[in-house]
């Protein structure tokens, strides 16, 4: 089995209670329905409130707005065991970490009391719509608008690559408000989904992975979505938002990332002393003992550069810099162990049947969302 990682020392006993608490949910509920997800390309809506009565949705969201009152600490370890788990289909990172904070953070009290509530108990799934086709990671290109007619903003433009895009139904969009250029005329805006709300067409997009994961692209053609949606109280607002919640979401990717790998290196690892060639366990090779030398060397160095952050994040003192140098270092060395370790499986790593294709391919994605690591190096080195 692999070596034992080093304390993560930002971890109390209630995130220890949470974390197997969490595995053993996912292990016994989730992880037999996973293939047919996969085959369908989305989760059941009803695995939404599933999660919500199990305090896996919102877990650092206040009390007082329907979460558990918890930390980031909280989201962390939920992000972790779901993707140690095999299940990347579920989109409660997105949901939890990343869209509940923009609510928190820039809505009214008003906004919080509507949205949070209904998020925590998973009656609501929740989308951010950021990428568009022509604009990649640059969000100062973006070009779906927002026209203001009454007590209502008339919302055109297309999104693409939206995690949890056909099962959202509470999506904050990024828009252009106003005629102000660049970063100025950006205004976020969120949009309550209902049976009978015209205005917007989704598209499922087929991926290399993530197969379970409905992401999808999103149409808006004149969709009306009420003025005091808007968030932050007046327009102009959202490129500041953004920058203020990112670190967050990139430290939400690189626990993803060390997560897959730890899963990577547990399962191969029981492989290489089980699987025979030449009459003998592979693990008697020493080039698959030193494969997997290197990979436990990479999974304790990625580890506690992951708790590093977590221990910053939780003191308010994760810059967007070191934020996206750790998810661009994690994120690269998820695809090379992952690559590393279905090698070893031979033939069967190439099979989706076996977990290591699964982490393998999902892997890959970390790489390119959340801001590509190429704009992750550009980013940093202006701090430098």
């Amino acid at each position: 089995m692999p070596l034992p990682l080093f304390p993560s020392t930002w971890m109390r006993e209630e995130h220890r209670l949470l974390r197997d608490g969490a595995a053993r949910f996912f292990a016994e509920r989730w992880v037999p329905r996973a293939a047919g997800w996969r085959d369908a390309g989305l989760m059941e809506r009803d695995t939404w409130r599933e999660a919500g009565a199990q305090g896996l949705l919102c877990a650092a969201m206040p009390e007082e707005f329907g979460g558990s009152g918890g930390d980031f600490g909280h989201e962390a370890v939920i992000v972790m065991e779901a993707a140690r788990a095999n299940l990347g289909g579920f989109g409660g990172s997105v949901h939890s970490a990343i869209v509940a904070p923009y609510l928190l953070h820039h809505g009214s009290e008003a906004q919080q009391r509507r949205w949070l509530p209904a998020l925590a108990t998973g009656e609501r799934v929740g989308a951010i719509a950021m990428t568009e086709p022509g604009t990649g990671s640059d969000l100062q290109a973006i070009r779906t608008r927002a026209r203001l007619d009454g007590d209502h903003y008339v919302i055109s433009g297309q999104k693409t690559f939206i995690t949890n895009g056909q099962n959202a139904d509470l999506i904050v969009i990024v828009c252009r408000t106003g005629d102000a250029a660049g970063a100025k005329g950006l205004s976020l805006i969120v949009a309550e989904i209902y049976a009978d709300t015209r205005g917007l067409t989704r598209r499922r997009l087929d991926k290399i992975g993530l197969k379970a994961q409905d992401t999808s692209e999103l149409f808006f053609d004149a969709l009306r979505v009420p003025a005091a949606n808007l968030l932050g109280g007046r327009e102009g607002l959202a490129f500041g938002q953004l920058m203020g919640e990112l670190p967050q979401e990139r430290l939400v990717i690189a626990c993803q990332a060390v997560a897959m790998m730890e899963r990577a290196l547990d399962d191969t690892v029981t492989y290489a002393k089980q699987r025979e060639a030449f009459g003998q366990p592979i693990w008697t090779f020493q080039n698959t003992r030193f494969v997997l030398a290197q990979a436990q060397s990479d999974v304790l160095a990625a580890r506690a550069l992951v708790d590093a952050a977590i221990s910053a994040h939780l003191k308010g003192e994760l810059d967007a810099a070191r934020a996206a140098l750790v998810k661009a270092w994690c994120s690269d060395l998820a695809s090379q162990l992952t690559d590393a370790c279905l090698q070893l499986f031979g033939g069967y790593g190439y099979m989706l049947e076996t977990p290591i294709a699964e982490l393998w391919a999902d892997a890959r994605v970390t790489r390119i969302y959340g801001g590509t690591n190429e704009i992750m190096k550009e980013l940093a080195s202006r701090s430098m």
